[in-house]
């Protein structure tokens, strides 16, 4: 080797020692209060990912959630174990990536990427940031081509489209979880996302089996974090998910994105919010929710690739039947449209439980004929007119032929509800659901079909 490379070299090796930290700067775990964890000695960025150690030599992942002065707040991402005062909080350097691929399919994981089932472990594919960059709204594409979901009353009234963001809404016990089921098996989409947020964790099981089966498991992925999970878990399995269908999307393909629930969400961002002292605003949320879930929200849709889509559909908790709840009230706002489940139809035993008059898809006109639109529209009057009667009737206090208009809606009320109600097991794609619409006003048969 000549002298003159190898003094080259030498040089190098020098020139690199001043990029070799002498000391890792750690800081020391101060305080436990609850979930939230105080932490001194080191300076922390907001949401950066640190490592807090345990007694057991084990580390523990947890992330910035805010500051005070000299003291940074830390949450575990998972359940806390065997803390002390004094442990070592080490910072990470980087931003949250995982790595998503083909293979990701059929897999069920948690909010970390990590599977839950038996399969083996989730290696390789493209190292992508949970943070993505957001797209320029001149840039998305259209919502204008309908999406057939399967079922009867949304096919017909509600047109979802591809790239649509939509809300269930509901309260308790009233059929979002079954709805939300009988879309994800009727829907044709290339990949399903499904995300499990703050649920039943007995829930993952039964929607994997009674409602992907196998053949659904195949396109879809499940990524769930239940109730016992700790409040960021749940936010990072939401953006995780959220993450997975953005990078399918990209890639050319038809993504259809399903999250049970958007309420789950918003409490977890609420627990963080309120152990850190934000104050509470609206019914114990605090104002810092109502900024994330437009964040959030804004996420799904369309994009800029020119045949990806994006369609997303959140269920959303009503506390009390409530359709004025703060969280429904900023999701109907946000979201491209709503269907609304009444308890009183439920109750009847009318399934789905779809509440027609109160629910509304603001895409419908751009994805639709107007032939369709407008038959949709007198199905809404007379189901609206026979609303207005419907509690005269026992009565007697409903006399035929005083206004053709009702007359028409008693006389067609057995039709309009055989149109509206369908078996789990029931499948109506998109076409035989604009024919059954038409047939039940046949002066506009030709038009709509």
């Amino acid at each position: 080797m000549s002298s003159g490379l190898l003094a080259d070299r030498l040089n190098d090796a020098l020139a690199s020692l001043e990029s070799i930290p002498v000391a890792r700067v750690t800081g020391r775990l101060v305080k436990v209060n609850g979930l939230m964890l105080q932490a001194v000695g080191c300076r922390f960025k907001l949401e950066q990912r640190c490592l807090v150690e345990a007694d057991d030599g084990e580390m523990i992942e947890a992330q910035v959630v805010g500051f005070d002065h000299s003291i940074t707040y830390l949450m575990p991402i998972r359940q806390l174990g065997g803390l002390f005062a004094g442990a070592k909080v080490i910072p990470l350097d980087g931003d949250s990536t995982v790595h998503i691929g083909e293979h990701w399919l059929g897999r069920v994981l948690n909010g970390l990427g990590d599977p839950l089932d038996d399969g083996i472990p989730l290696k390789g594919g493209e190292r992508v940031s949970l943070e993505p960059c957001p797209i320029n709204p001149l840039k998305r594409r259209p919502v204008d081509t309908p999406l057939d979901v399967g079922i009867r009353a949304i096919n017909g009234l509600i047109t979802l489209g591809k790239g649509q963001r939509i809300g269930l809404m509901a309260g308790s016990g009233v059929g979002k979880s079954v709805l939300m089921g009988m879309i994800t098996k009727n829907t044709t989409a290339d990949v399903i996302v499904v995300g499990l947020i703050g649920e039943r964790g007995r829930e993952v099981r039964e929607f994997i089996e009674h409602n992907l089966g196998e053949e659904g498991l195949k396109r879809a992925i499940i990524i769930a974090a239940p109730a016992d999970e700790s409040p960021l878990m749940r936010l990072r399995a939401t953006k995780l998910c959220h993450r997975v269908a953005e990078y399918f999307r990209d890639q050319g393909k038809d993504v259809l994105l399903l999250m049970d629930s958007l309420t789950r969400y918003a409490m977890a961002q609420r627990e963080i919010a309120l152990s850190l002292g934000e104050p509470p605003a609206s019914r114990g949320y605090p104002p810092s929710v109502f900024s994330l879930l437009p964040q959030l929200l804004e996420r799904a849709g369309n994009g800029e690739h020119p045949e990806g889509s994006l369609t997303a559909i959140y269920t959303v908790l009503a506390e009390g039947d409530d359709q004025q709840d703060p969280v429904v009230d900023s999701a109907r706002a946000i979201l491209d449209g709503h269907v609304v489940l009444s308890r009183t139809l439920a109750e009847q035993g009318h399934y789905p439980a779809i509440d027609i008059n109160a629910s509304i898809s603001r895409c419908m006109s751009n994805c639709t004929e107007q032939a369709h639109v407008t038959v949709a529209n007198q199905f809404r009057q007379l189901n609206a007119n026979y609303l207005q009667v419907k509690e005269l009737l026992p009565l007697g206090g409903y006399q035929p032929g005083q206004d053709p208009d009702l007359d028409q809606a008693v006389m067609q009320q057995p039709q309009l509800k055989a149109f509206l109600m369908q078996a789990v097991d029931e499948v109506t794609d998109y076409p035989s659901s604009l024919t059954h619409l038409a047939q039940l006003f046949s002066q506009q048969a030709g038009a709509v079909q």
